[in-house]
């Protein structure tokens, strides 16, 4: 398809950015083919319109799907470019915190500036022997890749790493050559792979400084190469250095140091050693000073100067040697503080007696005035003379430095030509490995010769990359037959032609060098002259003429000609020099040997400014061209020669490509800058690799991952049996173009962006296919909820509908009865309210109307008074009123008439005057009189009425009068009643006043009284209440207290109880730490002890004929082969001269911290001797009775009673001992426990006890052990004391040269003797403690002796009793005695409870203590019974024999001892009989030979282990010490010959570890103890040993198991390891599950190609045949169960491994595949009936694993429940699995990085390993329960098929 389709709507793409490089857009609309906008909406929310460029009309880059973001291989990308290279890497670090990335061929390493756990051993072990695409990109996995390629192509290999100052190429170096010297150790017991390590921290320390980028910037480039021999192990090594910066030595940049050296030694100054260099503080130097910034934080230099002395002295540099070199380089320092003072202008001075130059003159040694006049003057020569000239005081400071440079340049070299030497080895080398730490391409402000030289470098190590990543390419295509055409990529061969061609930029400047007059000026000229203009790559900047700019494959770079000349020459005073040689220090003319050809001789400037090197001049001898023959190889010249020298060696290796990467400027922790994170991948070459990937086919896939992949989009009528012929017709349809893909012969090719496609497509189709699995899927379960829902509602209906008609019925009921009730109810009371407000009403009415009555009586009364009273006042007002008016109106009037007449009388003046006007007033005066008359004659018809008026008033008055007459009368009769009405009132009013007064007072009296009343009931309530609530207080508090104490007590019995099961877990962790320890031991002793026999064959076939001689035996050979536990077995039954011809000092290397510890072990029991040496005077009257006896047997007696004395002091001793031990364990459980946890019938302390009893037990062994080997050394040294007076010279001189080195000797010699002063001077102090211990002791017997008399007649009467009643009746009397005195304490401590608890505690103590004194008296008494038999049956043999020499009359008088006499044949006695000379038949046939196949099957479990014990019991039946101990040590050491011939064998390993644990069963169930004899019949109870005691072997016997047990699952491990990867994850057992991903060119370039042929159901099938075979030999049940276990731990421990080192394995479907096949695992386990094995557990941390896979990763309460599911795996762990989750579909999200620091911060405070990976070479220690046989031995037969006709049944 073509590309413009992918750029649909929704599609995301990269466009470019100015700050964040690249910046992620999402299209709005399709493109369509002349669009000239895209429409774009950014991830912060904004639209853009991007303008396509018109001329190129490029569409922005293409962003690939989600789920291959953060991919492991970079060319796994469907789109190959830099945004994605970028995005990818910067996913990978910031959110998965993932440092490296593979890109096609290179390893892309990004520091993070912080410590990761990723490069513990556990790792280099995971890695060790995996393919390299099948893990996580490492370090390690391209180191792995380096030593396969090694060891398979037999080709020599490279790893070139290289990458900005910062970036961390010396780490990644160091890391790689920490890989191959862990994976490949080394051939010889030199420890060759430490020397390589330890060459790191002396080339650090004199090539590294901190610069502004690097704390630890190396400044200089090395190659080492790692040499390996035939079977690829090291034998040594080669370093070559490249261009060290000696500039640094005499000056330093702000904020830079010098090297590390010179700060370690000012540091490390006041050592004793140092005192003679005269240092100091390192601001007290000018060469140490100048940057201003001494102090790297977090790292201290006198440590570090410890540690480079260290790996001095480990690589053969002697201390001379070593100090030599700090003189050197304090010199140097001390040089650098010479100051010069000026004469004039060309001349200047040292100050007399100048201090630093004294003392650089001390150090060097060499003369001070020589000196002090050469660093001042020069000697110049011409062709005819050589005369002296001062020197300025610029050229003599420029000739110190560079005098100082060229010293340290010497002295490096000088200490890497030692290093080498010690790194070589004289093996031949077969091939090597290469480790180049070269700086990369560097670009500075100010650019000089350095940085030319490392880019220069940088230009050949890219053309060789780009040759090898196009030749690979190449080889890819011809391979699969793909039609290839040549691929476009940049060829930097220009550049280089530039730089070293003929009159290239090298040689120019070789050639300015050589002229006298030469200048950096004349030289930039004649560049410009040569190749500006002439050549692209050359330039020359606008604004200088000294400085030109040359285009490098990165980047184009400006450099500075100034100083190129005087650095390319490197000039150094030859006078100097001579000087130096001259010294009495011997080793600093060693540095100069070969300097003769290192001196310039060049003629002198004119200018004298620059300094340069002379000879003596010879003109009468010298020719023309013999000076300029002398001249030395210029810097350039020498770099050249050996960067060619490093081009050949790498073009001749398969080259491996580590990148590193400096994410930032700052060193912050994981913190990613963009733009300089692309600016470094353009220079290292990364981008180019991708660009040449996606130029051809980058996308590859196998046709069987394609089918699998996009089986989706096939029908199924495109599927067909071929494979590859359903993958190209599938194809041909999906994708049209045949030219955006290849058909290969084993894998698809496609073009960029054609795999996003079809992921497009596929994502589609199952997009597509999920909506209809949705729809059909939610469909049914809504219709089926619908019916279901249906069916409920309609029967809810039913139900609801009969219930609520039948509460209508009932309403309906109930309704009507309530009617008739209310009708009759509201009828009596209506009736009875009826009746109460009438009567009320009648009451009311009679009231109220009398009321009224009164009322208007009253209100009558008042309005006549008040008429009267109105009428009176009325007629007053009246009156008073019109009189005032009247006297107004009268008034007004006449003032109104005055003012009238007055205008009349002026009108009339004036009328009269006139004559109209009189005739006028005679017409108004007759109208006025008219008036008058009229007026007069009303007045008097008014008056006339008025008159009448007042006639009728009067007579109405004189009725009234007479009216009112009467009315006084009749109210002065009232008047006068009612005087005496008021006097009566108030007499009344008088009274009542006083009664008033009375009730006042009796009222004010009452509320005195009810105020104290209430006060004194306020008071009394407020008592009560106080009262009360005091006393609610008081109970709530003794509630309180109460449930206080109710939890006190429970708290502190759940806490000692709590603390008695973490102490008793804490001491089965630390029984099963010791018991897991010990078997390391044992494990370590077997190894060392094959190695032994190994080094011991080699030595017998180096020696062939013996020569008699003188055979010396060191003192301590033989108390050190009596120290351990089965070699002194052993040794006794060889001959006595086989063993002492081995020396000493050849065991001691392999025994000696098992020696010191039985060393040590030994001394204490001799201690513990003489503490018990009282108590052994009871003991001396048996002794002298039985002294005459010993006397006449002293040969035969001596040892006998040696070992019983030992035996019994050492019982006695530990008695004393678990007594002490008893004490302080009752003090600490008084201490931290309740007397109800310490009580004897607890569960805590009855396991505690268990415990405690099997610990004696097991110490019991242990001593019992100790004491035969301690009585058998008294034996050996008795038999070997008169063979040491033997002379074997011959023999101690071939003994001698089997020593290789004579330092050896020479050290085990002297750290014998150091051992054993150390162990005597031990001996002596705890000698003289125990004595002091003694007399403390003695004090305390005496005292306990009269308690002892008294418990010994308790003692006697119970030691009639059986054992169970005895101890039964010794408690049983204590506890009377005890319960009577807890009785009488109990009464004293009534009040002090304290005291009483105090005393109960020492109560349960005494009662403990008496408990374990009686259980040890029991165990003492049997084992001193035993001895007792045994020394019984002894002395009556030799009383028998004795008694045959003497004649029969005294055998009457003596008592004749029965003697056992043999049963008939036919009743068999379950023991075999054979001949002493038939011991090494019996072993040959039984054990050497003998197949376990052919026993497992036809013969019973276990008869090898029966017949060797029925031969043990016949040798005890005849009382012979020597064969019982010649047949158990034969046995024991052909077993080991067995394993050690057929170790690889899993049914050999099996059947013999089945037969031993059977022996060793035997020996228990037989040995006559009570605790093995248990479960024994009758019959088999008589087949008890009865001579011996073999208790140590059986301890011999346990340990052997252990070795098999451990050997076993070795081998186990090393057949399950294979499958288990492959079964457990790789195989698809749930087929379609997980999809395939699109894999990287690592994958497909594996080294090993996948076989895919392990599944669950080889391992499965493996289980079975394990489990079947070990139940065919006869396993203990118990043992099975531990094997599995162990078994089940691999499984878990490897897979968990790979699946925390496996991106690809980190997903939802490969959570689903584990889980069912760990189910597939717990099924077995159940079929096998194996579930309380414990092997299910040790499955958990990958159980855990697989559901955190799985859960939801999202919520916080997501994070709840993964920190409480996730208890079996590490924090580390956790975070790991979720930062490595990798969806394998788009359905699928990533976990974000915020869920990943909350999990991070839920889980801090648990206290769990920071070890990401786990043990899987862990074993748990083993324990072999005793499983006693039910087997009679008289009834085994012995089969004709194990050839033993020999042996006869007794």
């Amino acid at each position: 398809m073509a590309a413009s389709e992918l750029y649909t709507k929704f599609a995301r793409v990269w466009i470019p950015d100015p700050e964040e490089v690249w910046k992620s857009a999402e299209l709005l609309k399709d493109y369509k083919p002349g669009d000239k906008v895209l429409l774009l909406h950014l991830e912060e929310g904004k639209d853009l319109e991007y303008r396509l460029d018109p001329k190129t009309k490029e569409l922005p880059h293409l962003r690939n799907p989600d789920i291959l973001v953060g991919e492991n291989d970079l060319t796994a990308l469907s789109y190959l470019h830099e945004p994605a290279v970028l995005h990818n890497l910067r996913v990978r670090f910031i959110d998965s915190k993932l440092i490296y990335t593979y890109c096609g061929i290179v390893l892309v390493a990004i520091n993070p500036y912080e410590q990761l756990p990723i490069y513990g051993e556990d790792i280099i072990n995971a890695y060790s022997g995996q393919n390299m695409g099948d893990m996580d990109p490492h370090i390690f996995a391209v180191a792995e890749e380096a030593y396969k390629q090694m060891a398979r192509d037999e080709r020599n290999q490279s790893i070139i790493v290289s990458g900005e100052s910062g970036a961390g190429k010396t780490v990644s170096a160091k890391y790689a050559m920490r890989y191959f010297a862990t994976v490949s150790g080394s051939a010889s017991e030199a420890n060759v792979e430490e020397k390589v390590l330890a060459s790191n921290p002396i080339m650090e320390s004199i090539g590294n400084a901190k610069t502004t980028r690097n704390d630890n910037s190396s400044r200089f480039g090395k190659y080492i190469e790692i040499g390996f021999d035939k079977r690829y192990r090291i034998i040594g090594a080669n370093m070559r250095t490249y261009l060290l910066e000696k500039s640094r030595v005499v000056f330093q940049a702000e904020e830079e140091r010098n090297y590390h050296i010179f700060y370690q030694l000012c540091a490390s100054a006041k050592l004793p050693e140092f005192k003679m260099l005269r240092l100091g503080n390192a601001d007290d130097f000018n060469y140490t000073q100048q940057g201003g910034s001494p102090v790297i934080e977090g790292v201290d230099d006198a440590k570090e100067m410890a540690h480079t002395r260290q790996a001095c002295t480990l690589l053969g540099i002697s201390e001379s040697h070593q100090m030599g070199i700090f003189r050197i380089l304090a010199g140097i320092l001390h040089l650098g503080n010479v100051g010069f003072t000026s004469r004039d202008a060309d001349s200047c001075t040292i100050p007399p007696k100048h201090e630093p130059l004294c003392i650089f003159c001390d150090l060097m040694g060499v003369d001070y005035e020589e000196m002090c006049h050469w660093l001042c003057h020069r000697k110049l020569a011409t062709a005819t003379e050589t005369y002296i000239k001062p020197i300025s005081k610029l050229q003599a400071t420029n000739a110190r430095d560079a005098l100082a440079k060229h010293i340290y340049a010497k002295l490096f070299n000088w200490i890497v030509d030692n290093v080498n030497q010690a790194l070589h080895s004289a093996v031949k080398q077969h091939s090597f490995i290469g480790v180049l730490d070269i700086y990369g391409f560097e670009t500075f402000e100010i650019n000089s010769f350095e940085q030319f030289c490392i880019n220069y470098a940088n230009e050949k190590l890219q053309q060789q990359f780009n040759m090898h990543v196009f030749k690979l390419e190449q080889e890819e295509y011809m391979k699969e037959q793909i039609p290839w055409t040549l691929i476009d990529f940049y060829d930097n061969q220009p550049c280089i032609n530039l730089i070293e061609s003929k009159l290239g930029v090298l040689d120019l400047l070789d050639e300015e060098c050589k002229m006298p007059k030469g200048t950096d000026d004349t030289w930039a000229q004649k560049l410009y002259n040569t190749h500006l203009n002439k050549c692209t790559l050359f330039e020359k900047p606008r604004l200088s003429n000294k400085a030109f700019i040359i285009q490098h494959f990165a980047d184009k770079v400006e450099y500075q000609c100034e100083g190129f000349l005087e650095k390319n020459k490197d000039t150094v005073f030859e006078e100097q020099i001579k000087v130096l040689k001259s010294s009495k220090f011997k080793m600093l003319p060693e540095l100069f040997q070969d300097d003769e050809k290192a001196i310039s001789p060049t003629s002198a400037t004119s200018s004298g400014r620059t300094p340069l090197t002379r000879i003596p001049a010879k003109p009468t001898k010298g020719r023309p061209g013999q000076m300029a023959k002398e001249h030395k190889k210029t810097v350039g010249h020498q770099f050249r020669n050996s960067l060619h020298l490093l081009m050949e060696t790498l073009n001749a290796t398969t080259p491996h490509y580590v990148r590193c990467i400096k994410p930032n400027d700052f060193k912050f922790p994981f913190t990613f800058d963009e733009k300089r994170a692309v600016q470094q991948l353009r220079a290292c070459g990364v981008l180019e690799t991708i660009r040449i990937s996606a130029a051809g086919f980058p996308s590859r896939w196998t046709y069987q991952e394609f089918f699998s992949r996009y089986r989706v989009l096939m029908k199924q009528k495109d599927v067909l049996s071929d494979r590859k012929q359903t993958c190209k017709n599938v194809l041909e349809k999906l994708i049209l173009d045949k030219d955006k893909y290849q058909f290969g012969k084993t894998k698809i090719f496609f073009r960029a962006g054609q795999v996003a496609y079809l992921e497009k497509l596929r994502a589609d189709k199952l997009r597509a296919a999920c909506i209809r699995i949705q729809k059909t899927i939610r469909g049914w379960l809504l219709r089926k909820k619908y019916l279901r829902m249906r069916k409920a509602a309609i029967t809810v209906q039913r139900y609801v509908r009969g219930y609520q008609a039948r509460c209508y019925a009932k309403f309906l009921r109930r309704t009507k009865a309530a009617t008739i009730i209310q009708k009759y109810w509201r009828m009596f009371v209506v009736c009875r309210r009826y009746k109460i407000r009438r009567a009320a009403t009648i009451v009311l009415q009679s009231y109220l109307r009398g009321f009224l009555a009164r009322n208007r009586y009253r209100k009558i009364l008042r309005e006549h008074k008040a008429v009267i009273i109105q009428k009176r006042v009325r007629g007053w007002l009246a009156r008073t009123h019109y009189k005032r008016s009247m006297h107004a109106i009268i008034y007004l009037q006449c003032c109104f008439r005055r003012m009238m007449a007055k205008r009349e009388l002026k009108k009339l003046k004036i009328e009269a005057r006139s004559v109209e006007r009189y005739k006028k007033l005679h017409i108004g005066m007759e109208n006025k009189i008219m008036q008058l008359q009229r007026k007069v004659d009303e007045q008097n018809k008014d008056y006339k009425c008025l008159v009448e008026k007042l006639t009728n008033l009067e007579g109405i008055y004189n009725s009234e009068t007479e009216k009112l007459r009467s009315d006084l009368e009749r109210l002065q009769l009232s008047e006068e009643e009612a005087k005496v009405a008021t006097g009566r009132v108030l007499s009344l009013q008088e009274e009542i006043a006083k009664l008033r007064k009375d009730l006042e007072q009796t009222r004010s009296e009452k509320k005195c009284i009810e105020e104290r009343a209430d006060q004194y009931k306020q008071e009394t309530e407020q008592l009560v209440s106080n009262l009360k609530e005091e006393n609610t207080l008081l109970k709530q508090e003794k509630e309180a207290l109460n449930h206080r104490i109710v939890e006190q007590a429970k708290e502190m019995t759940e806490t000692m109880e709590k603390k008695l099961v973490e102490e008793t877990k804490q001491l089965e962790l630390d029984l099963n730490d010791e018991r897991l320890r010990y078997q390391n031991l044992l494990n370590e002793f077997s190894r060392l002890e094959e190695r032994y026999d190994d080094l011991k064959e080699e030595m017998t076939l180096m020696v062939h004929v013996p020569k008699p001689g003188h055979r010396r035996t060191d003192s301590t050979h033989s108390s050190n082969e009596s120290e351990y536990t089965f070699s002194s077995e052993i040794a006794e039954m060889e001959d006595i001269p086989s063993r002492t011809e081995e020396p000493s000092e050849k065991k001691v290397p392999l025994d000696m911290s098992l020696f010191l510890k039985l060393q040590k072990r030994v001394t204490e029991l001799e201690q513990e001797k003489q503490v018990m040496q009282d108590e052994l005077d009871r003991k001396e009257e048996q002794v002298l009775r039985s002294k005459a006896k010993e006397e006449e047997r002293p040969q035969i007696r001596g040892a006998e009673l040696e070992y019983e004395s030992l035996k019994r002091q050492e019982l006695e001793s530990e008695n004393k001992k678990l007594k002490n031990e008893l004490n302080e364990l009752r003090k600490a459980l008084s201490e931290k426990s309740a007397p109800e946890v310490t009580a004897p019938g607890a569960p805590a302390y009855r396991v505690l006890m268990e415990q405690l009893t099997s610990v004696s037990e097991e110490l019991d062994v242990r001593k019992e052990e100790v004491l035969i080997l301690r009585s058998q050394l008294v034996s050996q040294k008795e038999a070997i004391q008169p063979k040491n007076t033997m002379t074997d010279s011959t023999i101690l001189l071939e003994d001698v040269q089997k020593m290789k080195d004579k330092g050896e000797i020479a050290q085990a010699y002297i750290g014998l003797k150091e051992t054993n002063r150390l162990l005597e001077s031990q001996l002596q102090s705890q000698k003289r403690s125990h004595e002091n211990e003694a007399e403390a002791l003695r004090g305390e017997i005496q005292s306990l002796k009269e308690e002892n008399n008294r418990q010994q007649q308790l003692l006697a009467q119970n030691l009639q009793l059986p054992p169970e009643a005895r101890i039964e009746a010794s408690l049983q009397h204590e506890i009377t005695r005890l319960t009577n005195e807890n009785l009488y304490f109990e009464e004293l401590y009534a009040d002090e409870p304290k005291k009483y608890q105090s005393y109960r505690i020492s109560l349960y103590k005494r009662m403990i203590d008496l408990m374990e004194q009686l259980e040890k008296q029991d165990k003492t008494v049997r084992k001193l019974k035993k001895q007792l038999k045994v020394f019984a049956k002894k002395i009556g043999e030799l009383e028998v024999g004795q008694m045959e020499n003497i004649s029969p009359g005294q055998i009457i008088d003596e008592p004749i001892r029965p003697v056992n006499i043999p049963r008939k044949e036919k009743d068999f006695q379950g023991m075999l009989e054979y001949k002493k000379e038939d011991e090494q038949k019996l072993v040959k046939n039984l054990i050497l030979e003998l197949k376990p196949r052919g026993v497992a099957v036809n013969l019973i479990p276990g008869l090898p282990a029966y017949i060797l014990f029925m031969c043990v019991r016949h040798a005890d039946y005849l009382n012979d010490d020597q064969k019982v101990r010649s047949l158990l040590t034969s046995t024991i050491n052909s077993i080991k010959k067995v394993l050690k011939k057929r170790g690889d064998d899993f049914e050999t390993v099996s059947f013999w570890l089945s037969n031993t644990c059977r022996f060793l069963h035997c020996l228990k169930q037989y040995s006559g103890e009570e605790g093995f004899m248990k479960h024994n019949t009758s019959r088999q109870n008589e087949h008890c040993l009865t001579n011996f005691d073999l208790a140590e072997y059986r301890q011999v016997l346990s340990d052997l198991a252990i070795q098999i047990y451990q050997q076993l699952v070795r081998v186990l491990e090393n057949i399950l390891q294979p499958m288990i990867v492959s079964g457990m994850l790789e195989h698809e057992t749930i087929q379609g599950v997980s999809g395939v991903k699109p894999t990287g060119l690592r994958k497909r370039t594996s080294s090993i190609a996948d076989e895919g042929t392990y599944t669950l159901d080889s391992i499965l099938r493996q289980l079975n045949s394990f489990h079947s075979v070990m139940c065919q030999h006869g396993m203990d049940p118990e043992l099975i169960k531990q094997v599995v276990k162990q078994m089940f731990y691999i499984v878990g421990a490897i897979t968990l491994n790979n699946l925390l080192l496996r991106k690809d394995m980190c997903s939802w479907s490969k959570g689903m595949q584990i889980r069912y096949n760990v189910s597939q695992l717990e099924e077995w386990l159940r079929d096998k009936n194996l579930m309380n094995s414990g092997a299910k557990e040790t499955l958990e941390p990958l159980i855990q694993a697989a559901q955190l896979l799985q859960v939801k990763k999202k919520t916080d309460d997501d994070a709840e429940a993964i920190c409480s599911m996730c208890n079996a795996l590490t924090t580390a762990q956790i975070v790991k699995v979720l930062n490595l989750y990798t969806p394998v579909n788009e359905f699928e999200e990533r976990v974000s990085v915020s869920f990943i620091r909350t999990i991070q911060m839920r889980l801090r405070d648990r206290k769990d390993s920071p070890q990401l990976l786990m043990d899987a070479k862990h074993i748990f220690p083993v324990t072999f329960p005793f499983n006693p046989s039910s087997l009679a031995l008289e009834t085994i037969q012995i089969p004709a098929s194990l050839g033993l006709g020999f042996i006869s049944r007794v």
